[in-house]
């Protein structure tokens, strides 16, 4: 149903194909009932459909043969397989063998149990350390488990937790300073106000006056970015 529509109607938004599902998806997840996200994301993984573009927020699928060149070379499983462990370590530096197989060399860390896998160029050149706020999503921190083997950092997303039952805030972001994870910054946006309302800056580490500066620096960089005015509540 899902392909014969596309083909005849493509590209197509996940919201424009209709449910027609005899057994609903079940998640414990946000994917929940998402019938047709689910069909379209099985769909692209098997190379049947494609994402063609995005409107807005959205994306846009369409038949995979109508997205690809028709010229595109088809890469043996195992090649593919050994390209997708590499970009993965690549964007990670450091990883368990068991989500990139062979890539990189084998160490092990101290501190840790167990080896891992360590991307050569990620210790090719110097280090430079600076200090970020990184968004709950970021690849440093995706890993909560592999982010309290390496930083000792704990982190949830407590968006979807009640207030009372929040540690950090809504969306706290961590707060990278050069090779550590020190803390989470608990600010909204209120745009109404024009501000960049600082409720907390929760450390997980004692502060340095330097460290406390780069992340005044940060935030004020955020707020600028936000076209917003840094407010500090008490």
């Amino acid at each position: 149903r899902v392909l014969d529509l596309l083909a005849t109607s493509g590209p197509l938004a996940s919201r424009e194909i209709p449910d027609t599902a005899e057994m609903a998806w079940e998640s414990s997840g946000w994917t929940h009932d998402r019938n047709v996200t689910q069909m379209l994301e099985f769909l692209a993984t098997s190379g049947e459909v494609a994402v063609a573009g995005r409107r807005g927020r959205q994306r846009v699928w369409n038949l995979a043969d109508r997205v690809y060149p028709a010229d595109v070379s088809v890469v043996p499983v195992e090649a593919a397989s050994k390209i997708r462990d590499e970009k993965w370590l690549r964007s990670l530096g450091v990883a368990r063998p068991k989500f990139v197989g062979d890539a990189g060399v084998s160490v092990e860390i101290e501190g840790t149990n167990g080896l891992w896998r360590v991307d050569p160029q990620a210790t090719a050149e110097g280090f430079a350390g600076r200090t970020a706020l990184l968004s709950p999503f970021d690849r440093l921190v995706h890993d909560r488990v592999r982010a309290v083997e390496l930083f000792d950092f704990e982190y949830t997303l407590e968006m979807y937790k009640p207030k009372d039952k929040r540690r950090w805030g809504y969306f706290a972001l961590p707060v990278l300073h050069h090779d550590r994870l020190v803390g989470k910054v608990d600010a909204t946006a209120d745009r109404k106000a024009g501000l960049l309302q600082v409720h907390a800056v929760h450390h997980d580490v004692s502060f340095t006056r330097a460290m406390t500066s780069a992340v005044a620096a940060e935030l004020d960089a955020l707020a600028q970015w936000l076209g917003l005015e840094v407010c500090v509540n008490p």
